[in-house]
């Protein structure tokens, strides 16, 4: 797409026909302008477009293009709001959601914690604890080198401390009572349910971060939880985000693990979407 003097805010909507419907796509372009640009939505409604220079139209040209092709907006952006600090995103991680932030506000640390983040994408679960409690040890895992890189310069931005670790979930260390906190929201997308799902998401976010064989929905669930009850602390905590499909499973699942007091919270949307168990003491 070309943008000109002229171009109107209504002429970029109208670019994502078809890929978001209105009321989406004006939030995409009043988040790319807002974000990108500085305009606020009463600038663009008064033809702040005009206004740009001729290198902003021609990077506005240029993020269109990519928002055309269904990239989403935070990936054109290069990042994502998460509990109000901003998170470096590329396609090795997964944007950030809103109900992880919950999954964070959630989390109970005394002081001088052990915490592990396992799957740790853009480090923002990892960060955001080590910002919340500054007195504890955060440690975060992930398998792509990739993510670990975006995680790194995340934690670097928000003047944190995170110990990083390439590690596969599905084969950890054999720790024991080592963490007073283990915090995971793993891959637990089966692969039948892509149908309902995004083009954007499917076209450009990490399959690897997202989903699960359909035959194995707790594949990672299972391992993590079995090493959550080695390597948890007495009274250690374990925190999921969760596919609420499969709540009661991995509650029977924590159990046969022997955790305790397992309780289970609904996100901002109603859905059921965490679980939090704790590991008997011996």
């Amino acid at each position: 797409m070309t943008i000109g003097p002229n171009t109107s805010h209504r002429d970029l909507c109208r670019q994502l026909d078809g890929i978001y419907d209105e009321g989406e796509a004006r939030a995409v372009i009043r988040l790319l302008l807002e974000e990108g640009y500085g305009l606020s939505w009463a600038d663009v409604l008064c033809d702040g477009l005009s206004q740009m220079t001729d290198s902003q139209r021609q990077n506005l040209s240029e993020q269109m293009n990519r928002l055309c092709e269904g990239e989403p907006v935070q990936y054109v952006l290069g990042f994502e709001t998460f509990l109000g600090r901003r998170f470096k995103v590329s396609p090795a991680v997964l944007i950030p959601r809103p109900e992880t932030e919950e999954l964070c506000q959630w989390v109970t640390a005394p002081s001088r914690s052990s915490i592990l983040d396992i799957g740790t994408g853009s480090g923002c679960i990892a960060v955001s604890l080590a910002t919340m409690f500054p007195q504890a040890q955060v440690s975060a895992w992930d398998l792509s080198e990739e993510a670990l890189d975006v995680a790194r310069e995340n934690a670097e931005h928000a003047n944190v401390r995170v110990a990083f670790r390439r590690q596969d979930a599905l084969c950890p260390p054999d720790d024991e009572e080592v963490w007073d906190i283990i915090v995971s929201n793993p891959p637990y997308i089966c692969e039948r349910e892509q149908t309902e799902m995004s083009a954007t998401v499917l076209s450009h976010e990490p399959h690897a971060a997202l989903f699960v064989p359909d035959d194995d929905p707790l594949l990672f669930y299972r391992a993590i939880a079995r090493y959550a009850a080695k390597s948890l602390k007495p009274n250690g905590l374990l925190y999921f985000e969760i596919n609420p499909h499969y709540a009661d499973s991995l509650c029977q699942m924590l159990k046969n693990y022997g955790f305790i007091d397992i309780s289970q919270k609904t996100d901002l949307f109603g859905k059921l979407r965490f679980i939090r168990a704790k590991k008997q003491k011996t």
